[in-house]
C-alpha cells in the first residue's frame, strides 16, 4: 500500500480587488484511491480532484479541462483557475512547490497509472466543505 502523500502549502489568492492575499492549501495524492487524481483542498475544506496530469501540463502550456483551467505565470507561478456555482476562485501558486509535490506523487504511482493517448481523464469534481475545518470559506469572485 503507498503511503497518501500530503502538502500543506500556501497559495496567493486573487480577488477582484486591488490585493491579494495568502490562503493555506492542502495538496493531496492517494494511488490506492486514483493513481491519476490529485487533490487541492481549499480555505474552508473545498476539495477539488482532478487528474494530474492537468497540473504537470499546466506548468508548461494553459489548459482548460471542466471548471479548472491551469495556466504558467511567469517562470516561477501557475496559476489555478475553479469556476463553480458559488463563482470563480483564482489562486496564484510557487511553481517550485508543485513540481515538488507533482514529483513526489509521480514516484509512488503504479506503473499502470499513465492512460494511454486518447483516454479521457475523469472531469474535474468540487465537494462540499468538511465541517471539521475552523478556516473561514474564501472570498469568491463574481463571474
Amino acid at each position: 500500500m503507498s503511503p497518501v502523500i500530503e502538502v500543506h502549502a500556501r497559495a496567493r489568492l486573487i480577488t477582484d480587488g486591488p490585493l491579494t492575499r495568502p490562503v493555506p492549501v492542502d495538496l493531496r495524492y492517494d494511488a490506492a484511491d486514483d493513481p491519476r487524481t490529485v487533490h487541492i483542498t481549499l480555505p474552508g475544506g473545498t476539495d477539488w480532484a482532478f487528474g494530474r496530469d492537468l497540473l504537470e501540463r499546466g506548468l508548461r502550456t494553459p489548459i482548460e479541462r471542466g471548471a479548472v483551467r491551469v495556466w504558467p505565470c511567469g517562470r516561477t507561478q501557475l496559476i489555478v483557475e475553479l469556476h463553480s456555482t458559488d463563482g470563480v476562485e483564482v489562486f496564484q501558486f510557487e511553481i517550485r512547490t508543485l513540481t515538488r509535490f507533482l514529483a513526489r506523487t509521480r514516484a509512488q504511482a503504479p506503473a499502470t497509472a499513465a492512460p494511454p493517448d486518447g483516454t479521457a481523464e475523469k472531469p474535474p469534481s468540487r465537494t462540499t466543505p468538511r465541517t471539521d475545518r475552523g478556516a473561514q470559506p474564501a472570498p469568491r469572485l463574481k463571474a
